[in-house]
């Protein structure tokens, strides 16, 4: 016959009170690092996707040997406009769709004076700030 151990194998109260305060402590020390990272990650993309406007409205260039005017922005990239804008438009367009910047504003473009200019306004929205509110640019 099978003796049955009447002792029961499990954490102690204590035991589970000191996992849980290192836990604790780890989360307070490990958590704002990675917090911080985010802004940071916001505005890698945000450059990374003007890199990619610049790169489309340059394939854009190449093809009706010009930019698309200040009026027509970014629009140009994926939706044809007249003929006498775009002769040589490609077909199905440069971008599938428009992206909004990380902070889910739309990018600002210009073209003026020989001056091609794409912009995000950073967190904030609205022109200038400094850190995360910073105006991003590829004339940067």
């Amino acid at each position: 016959m099978k003796r049955l151990s009447t002792r029961q194998q499990g954490f102690t109260l204590i035991e589970i009170i000191v996992v849980v305060v290192i836990i604790g402590i780890l989360a307070t020390v490990v958590a704002p690092k990675f917090l911080g990272k985010t802004d940071d990650a916001r505005i890698i993309k945000a450059k990374s996707d003007i890199q990619a406007l610049e790169s489309a409205l340059d394939l854009y260039k190449l093809d009706n040997f010009i930019y698309p005017s200040t009026e027509l922005g970014l629009e140009a990239l994926v939706n044809q406009p007249s003929e006498d804008d775009a002769p040589n438009w490609q077909k199905g367009g440069y971008l599938k769709k428009l992206q909004k910047d990380p902070w889910n504003h739309d990018y600002e473009y210009s073209y003026d004076e020989g001056i091609l200019k794409i912009t995000s306004l950073g967190a904030d929205g609205v022109e200038g700030g400094q850190d995360v509110a910073a105006d991003i640019s590829n004339l940067d």
